[in-house]
């Protein structure tokens, strides 16, 4: 698997029969991009069931952090799954466990003690910070961003702000929590410019929502993302985490970290808070920490972790087999993934905006590491949001072999595993930009 092969026309013959199969005995809620049915993959490559042969900048969602099945995390996992399967960590203990929230603790704060409490996904992982903050707090109240994307459950989607279609028929939600704008620069809704706003998003929270509609002493806490994930890859100022945080610490609220999609190496460290240089009360995991095993983590400062036996558990968090993944998954990532993350980022973002020059609908780029999108505009000037075309390219790429994803309401996501090589991105940057030009061309020829 060295370079993207279609040998059929997609969905292929056999993709095609169990695609049909799908639609039959398969969940219509799922949100399926393109028709790719896969039947194996190895670190970057995937290939479908016809044969077919693709380069994945996704990731499984930015999950195969340290690529499709890597022999070292295979390993661990065939070692620990003849060892132990399962015995429910909330009522038993076990060595992987343990070993992994030690490890945990010790990665995200070196300057006091951390506790860790294990779920399956980066949904429950919110949750759990979510009835934690009320338990501690014993506050009521909560603020979310516009944008921000925290799960599916009931709680966490109640956070979120990302897409109305998630809540479509679902209220009421849980109640107290209100949703204020992110500190998206590009189109910021203060209509200021960065640096000369002098962080005025912040400024609104304190000077406008608490002193008009918000007590913040009920405040329980700030869930916030650190680059902005499925509401797209929106990557805030140096200054503006600090500034909030400030924020937080002036009214006794909690800053809980959501770290679900730009933890754990993606962003060229190992959370993408440390380039933000702020330690969070509260952080939430998952995603890229098993290398595609089910696990979900949140890690608290141990005093506010003060919860009493009973009054949160999960029967499979914290799998003895998703632990060993996660704490192979860590020691490749500190290796050498990490590193590279941040090397393949800055080529991908250099290749992105030398692009950028040549095609008027890229209207802007941003990232951090290899968490980089593309905004698709119709006209640099008005900025008006080009999702037809922002659709058009994603499929024109899977039909040239390349896999990406979109994010936010017309940006492209580029997240490969970190173990992506300077060829492999140097040959996503080629079918890009082929599909890029192909759906400017279509938009021509339609408009005449």
């Amino acid at each position: 698997m060295n370079k993207p092969y279609i040998k059929t026309k997609l969905p292929g013959p056999s993709a095609a029969r169990l695609i049909k199969q799908d639609k039959t005995y398969v969940s219509p809620s799922y949100t399926r991009i393109y028709p790719l049915v896969v039947d194996r993959a190895e670190g970057v490559w995937v290939q479908d069931v016809d044969g077919n042969r693709f380069l994945d900048f996704t990731a499984g969602i930015a999950v195969n952090a340290t690529g499709h099945c890597h022999p070292r995390v295979v390993e661990a996992i065939k070692t620990q799954a003849e060892r132990l399967l399962h015995m429910s960590g909330t009522d038993f203990y076990y060595t992987p466990q343990i070993a992994l929230a030690k490890k945990l603790a010790s990665l995200v704060s070196q300057k006091g003690e951390r506790k860790v409490y294990f779920g399956n996904s980066g949904a429950e992982a919110v949750e759990a910070a979510f009835k934690l903050a009320r338990w501690h707090t014993r506050r009521e109240l909560n603020l979310a961003f516009y944008g921000a994307f925290h799960g599916r459950t009931m709680g966490a989607l109640s956070l979120t702000a990302s897409k109305a279609i998630q809540k479509k028929h679902y209220h009421p939600f849980v109640p107290g929590i209100t949703h204020i704008p992110y500190a998206y620069c590009y189109r910021c809704f203060l209509n200021l410019c960065y640096p000369q706003c002098e962080m005025g998003c912040v400024r609104w929270v304190e000077d406008t929502l608490f002193r008009t509609t918000i007590p913040p002493e009920e405040v329980a806490a700030i869930f916030v993302e650190p680059i902005q994930g499925e509401g797209g890859y929106i990557v805030p100022p140096p200054e503006f985490h600090q500034a909030l945080y400030h924020v937080a610490k002036k009214y006794g609220i909690l800053y809980v970290v959501d770290e679900v999609q730009s933890g754990m190496g993606r962003t060229g460290k190992m959370f993408a808070m440390e380039h933000f240089g702020v330690e969070p009360d509260i952080m939430a995991l998952a995603k890229g920490i098993a290398s595609g095993l089910p696990l979900g983590a949140m890690v608290a400062r141990s005093e506010i972790m003060d919860w009493e036996a009973g009054s949160h558990a999960s029967t499979f968090g914290g799998n003895p087999v998703s632990c060993a993944a996660a704490l192979t998954t860590i020691e490749i990532l500190e290796d050498s993934l990490m590193e590279n993350a941040e090397i393949q980022g800055e080529r991908l973002l250099k290749g992105l905006l030398e692009l950028q020059n040549s095609y008027e609908c890229m209207g802007d780029v941003r990232g951090k590491g290899l968490m980089v999108a593309v905004e698709l505009v119709r006209d640099r000037n008005t900025k008006e949001p080009a999702k037809d075309w922002r659709a058009e390219v994603i499929e024109a790429a899977f039909r040239k072999g390349l896999l990406i994803l979109g994010c936010g309401e017309n940006s492209i996501r580029f997240c490969p595993a970190l173990s992506v090589s300077p060829e492999e991105v140097d040959m996503c940057l080629a079918i890009f930009e082929e599909a890029v030009r192909e759906s400017i061309e279509k938009a021509g020829r339609r408009s005449k």
